[in-house]
């Protein structure tokens, strides 16, 4: 480790009416890509030197807004708070190691007596930036939060340089996850003469997302590229309420990330003298390579995230829901399907949900929350005799749970304290027959650790897929200040519970799945192996949900669903094994009953992807398409793979489509189908445009192998 002085510069000084102006003496670090800039007159802020798009000096990187002090000059932007104005640098560290450069700086307000202390982590290998700070009340009075902005940057260096910036944000929803989008800033914040009215403006424009599901209507996750290349992108590390805020001043935007707030997701938080909040974690990454260069910066820090997890086994997850039992397993109904699944090529056999519920019951919707099996639905030998068969045909096995509710008919919930769950205005929150465990509480924690203690040691699972199924609201008010502060309470709650159960259970291997991708966070998806991205059951839909996965999820994470039917014709089961292959191969569907063809396709896709699992763990994802849009009739992902480049193309259209995929160069295998049925093959040419590509009428995909230079 190494202490590094901060060292200060001269900066040129903008117009005197600017409330920007930094002292002419200003103090420098360097963490990784990045500066921290601060001064005697001015708050910490962050900038990369070698860009005018990545931040700028005078913009507070953290602000603070309290129940008595909010903004200094009157905004709807999460910018220039009053505390956040005040703030200033008491003290710095900056050190490095083998695995990151990291800056601790410590900034306070004698106003209020609030402390800032934020660290800055530049991981090797990428221009990001994780940026993680806590605010302790060393006043004498106590002080509530009512938002903390993780990170605030500024974007460009004067007005005119928004005039060519887009905002790519995504959509998302069940069935319809990853739908991104690029809008001109200016159509977000328009130009409205601020040097003309002195001031600052005063309007802002962002997402939000909305109770806890994380990525239920927008990713959180984004980006700003401007008209030459340059790049920012953020990711927002919480599975509680969180805001991406785009606001502009005088001499450019500013980029506000934060965590639960007052007006967005009822959060307040009291902070009595001597105690501590921690803000949400955020990352920040630059390029100057456009859309897909800094989505891949973004790639290589998740990676840095998730550094535990190197060398881990990927294996293949067969699961008996998508379009095949649906939620009502019995040992008839799996046994075809677990030597199919053998056959195939499968490592893992997960059987998913209904498997604790009396067949008799039909709809078990509120029922959940006990987790034993069901007596009557497995006959005799029961759950174990399915469980020992898997094993039996060489896979590992696999249960569906969904830790975090409880069924309003279950035993669970006449057993378990109030206290043990969600409560609003003194009484338990109840969503669609649900009620929600709070984490925090010893009951709801020990209910569910037995669970899994008795499903490991009993059964021998090795693999659990934990479903999130309904979004309470707020929040919960029990030992909170507000709603929105005992959400973000339970969800750090729930994160540490699966960080101690893998410790409890090194070999269980655990998947994160919401209603498909409906909680897809990285504050998740740091402490677990998989992510469902959907629960799209129409093959013809998928494409453009496994296309775009890649961009805020690792392609080793993403599991897609691959589910052949009988009904389909060759080319359609090829289509839906390509999008399985696009990322982590997730297999479902009645495999046994598939011709012989089809089963012969379905293990070598299986085959293939064996060979391309450990090519997942470097790969950067690029779209030579661009981000495709929900009713795009061509999609095509690309994932950089050490020399080579690998293409997942989806024709959906049904008439013969030419096509060209721009800047694809270089010698062209189609490794998957390796022998198309009759009729169906594609012409591929390289030409200076591009790969030009000419399909035959009727649904087609292939995967593409290009050999770079």
């Amino acid at each position: 480790m190494t202490d590094t002085a901060p060292q200060p510069i001269d900066l040129d000084a903008p117009p005197e009416e600017d409330h920007e102006d930094a002292a002419l003496t200003t103090y420098r670090a360097r963490v990784g890509a990045f500066e921290l800039h601060w001064s005697v007159d001015a708050p910490l802020s962050v900038v990369m030197t070698s860009s005018t798009h990545a931040g700028r000096a005078g913009v507070g990187l953290i602000e603070v807004l309290t129940s008595t002090e909010q903004r200094g000059r009157t905004s709807q932007a999460y910018w220039r708070s009053a505390v956040g104005e005040r703030l200033r640098v008491q003290g710095s560290h900056i050190a490095s190691d083998g695995d990151a450069a990291r800056a601790v700086i410590v900034q306070t307000d004698a106003v209020s007596g609030l402390e800032v202390r934020s660290t800055v982590t530049a991981p090797r290998g990428t221009t990001a930036l994780r940026i993680e700070s806590v605010v302790r009340n060393a006043g004498r009075e106590p002080v509530v939060l009512t938002a903390v902005s993780s990170a605030t940057i500024g974007i460009g260096r004067s007005r005119s340089d928004l005039d060519r910036v887009i905002w790519g944000s995504a959509a998302s929803e069940w069935l319809a996850e990853d739908r991104w989008r690029e809008t001109p800033v200016r159509e977000l914040l328009p130009d409205i003469s601020l040097p003309f009215h002195r001031q600052d403006g005063r309007g802002h424009a962002g997402v939000t997302s909305h109770g806890a599901w994380s990525s239920g209507e927008h990713l959180p996750c984004g980006y700003l590229v401007r008209g030459d290349g340059e790049a920012l992108a953020w990711q927002i590390e919480t599975s509680a309420g969180w805001h991406a805020d785009l606001s502009q001043t005088r001499n450019g935007g500013v980029l506000s990330l934060l965590g639960p707030t007052d007006l967005e997701h009822q959060f307040a938080h009291e902070l009595l003298p001597g105690e501590s909040f921690t803000a949400v974690p955020v990352a920040i990454a630059a390029s100057a390579d456009a859309r897909d260069g800094v989505i891949a910066e973004l790639t290589r820090y998740r990676r840095w995230l998730r550094r535990d997890a190197a060398g881990e086994a990927l294996p293949v997850v067969y699961n008996d829901f998508m379009n095949t039992l649906m939620g009502q397993p019995t040992t008839e109904k799996l046994r075809p399907l677990i030597r199919g699944a053998a056959a195939a090529g499968a490592e893992v056999f997960c059987i998913d949900a209904g498997w604790f519920a009396d067949p008799a019951i039909g709809d078990w919707w509120s029922t959940v929350g006990e987790w034993r099996e069901a007596t009557t639905r497995f006959g005799e030998g029961g759950l174990r005799r399915v469980i020992d068969e898997i094993h039996r045909q060489g896979m590992s096995s696999g249960l569906w749970l969904e830790p975090e509710v409880v069924g309003v008919d279950s035993p669970a919930a006449a057993r378990l304290p109030d206290e043990a769950f969600f409560q609003r205005f003194g009484r338990r929150v109840q969503e669609d027959r649900r009620y929600h465990l709070d984490f925090r509480h010893p009951a709801a924690r020990g209910h569910v650790d037995a669970t899994v203690d008795h499903l490991v040691e009993e059964y021998g699972i090795r693999y659990l897929k934990l479903d999130y199924n309904i979004n309470p609201g707020a929040g919960t008010e029990r030992n909170a200040t507000a709603a929105g502060d005992g959400m973000l309470a339970h969800t750090r709650a729930f994160q540490d519970w699966l960080v101690r159960v893998q410790q409890r259970h090194p070999s269980l291997r655990i998947e994160n799945c919401s209603s498909g991708a409906m909680r897809a966070d990285y504050a998740l998806l740091a402490v677990t192996h998989l992510q469902s991205t959907s629960d799209q059951q129409d093959f013809r839909l998928y494409p453009p949900i496994a296309a775009a996965a890649p961009a805020s999820i690792l392609p080793e994470q993403c599991g897609n669903w691959a589910y052949p039917s009988s009904e389909m014709n060759d080319d359609e089961t090829a289509f839906t094994l390509v999008t399985g292959l696009s990322g982590r191969l997730y297999l479902s569907g009645f495999l046994e009953e598939l011709r012989p063809a089809q089963r012969e396709r379905v293990a070598e896709a299986v085959a293939l992807h064996k060979t391309l699992r450990d090519e997942l763990t470097g790969a950067t994802p690029f779209w030579p398409l661009g981000l495709p849009a929900w009713d795009a009739p061509t999609v095509c992902l690309g994932l950089h793979t050490g020399s080579d480049d690998l293409l997942f193309v989806w024709d959906r259209d049904a008439a013969p489509a030419a096509f060209t995929l721009p800047d694809v160069a270089g010698e062209v295998d189609v490794v998957f189908p390796a022998a198309p049925a009759e009729g169906s093959a594609w012409r591929l040419a390289t030409t200076p445009a591009g790969l030009s590509v000419a399909t035959p009428a009727g649904l087609g995909a292939r995967v593409l192998k290009v050999r770079r230079g």
